[in-house]
């Protein structure tokens, strides 16, 4: 078994940005955060963004906002980083209230700054195979991850296990594609998929993506697959500590597979890793 170690290969492209960023002397790439109340797992994450960014020379712009905030007040904010010439990039942290509709936010975000990859015509852009959209971040941190370990793809039979916006489905569409690195065979399960413990054992390649603690156990997992953990659990250990763990068991999981990611240091940081490169892409395409 070998440990898929994207912690290193997310260094590698934060190195690989860094370098690309410091020759640049007209201005340094801008991404824009903006965050809606005072969730503290989000503000955590923003955290982790900004001292990447500021690590690799991207320039952070913050803008946080009440819980109140009304929906017509964050579209105005957004125009206006739609229309700032030092912004490439504009993150609206999720989740937003309930009061505010996040498709309609989402959507508001100029295509060619949507470093997220979530607005509707990136995705579209996504479904078709073209390539001057933006990808997601996270699933194209998957894809990344694949190919940097030289995990074959062309043929192989990929199962992943949750049909999630911002993972399952997008990831479905990457691996698809006719395209290098791609050309796989997609099944897209889930909680409700009938025989899901045979459809994963025929996975050459498993995704857990359903946020379900330890839900792949080893007798779903067919010995010499590659499996890719994209699950971030917290629970309670028997000491009373909490504990990070994945969608897979990973004990158990871990002797039977080829090629296993950890929870934490597996998928997680490389999608930081990307969320930087898409901005360094989004700047250098709108270079004049």
């Amino acid at each position: 078994m070998t440990l898929i170690d994207g912690s290193h290969i997310a260094k590698q492209i934060q190195t690989e940005v860094a370098k690309g960023i410091a020759h640049l002397t007209h201005r340094k790439p801008g991404l824009a955060f903006i965050l809606v109340g005072n969730n503290a797992a989000s503000q955590t994450y923003i955290r982790m963004k900004k001292k990447r960014c500021q690590e690799v020379g991207i320039l952070s712009f913050d803008y946080e906002l009440p819980q109140t905030v009304s929906e017509e007040d964050l579209l105005q904010e957004i125009n206006r980083l739609n229309q700032d010439a030092r912004v490439d990039g504009i993150l609206v942290q999720l989740p937003l209230p309930p009061h505010i509709q996040s498709s309609r936010i989402l959507s508001s975000i100029d295509p060619q700054k949507d470093v997220d990859g979530f607005h509707p015509l990136n995705v579209g852009k996504m479904l078709l195979g073209e390539l001057d959209g933006f990808l997601p971040c996270t699933p194209l941190g998957i894809h990344v991850l694949l190919t940097r370990a030289h995990v074959p793809l062309l043929g192989k039979h990929v199962v992943i296990v949750g049909r999630s916006n911002i993972v399952g489905k997008p990831l479905a569409a990457i691996l698809m594609q006719k395209a290098p690195h791609c050309n796989a065979t997609v099944t897209v399960a889930h909680s409700l998929s009938e025989n899901l413990h045979e459809l994963c054992r025929s996975a050459d390649v498993l995704v857990a993506a359903m946020g379900k603690p330890r839900f792949i156990q080893a007798d779903m997992v067919k010995p010499g697959a590659v499996v890719i953990d994209v699950g971030i659990n917290r629970i309670s250990s028997q000491e009373g500590k909490t504990q990070l763990v994945g969608d897979v068991d990973f004990e158990s999981v871990a002797p039977l597979c080829s090629q296993i990611t950890p929870v934490p240091g597996g998928v997680g940081p490389m999608t930081i890793a990307l969320l930087l490169s898409n901005t360094l892409l989004s700047y250098q395409r709108r270079l004049p």
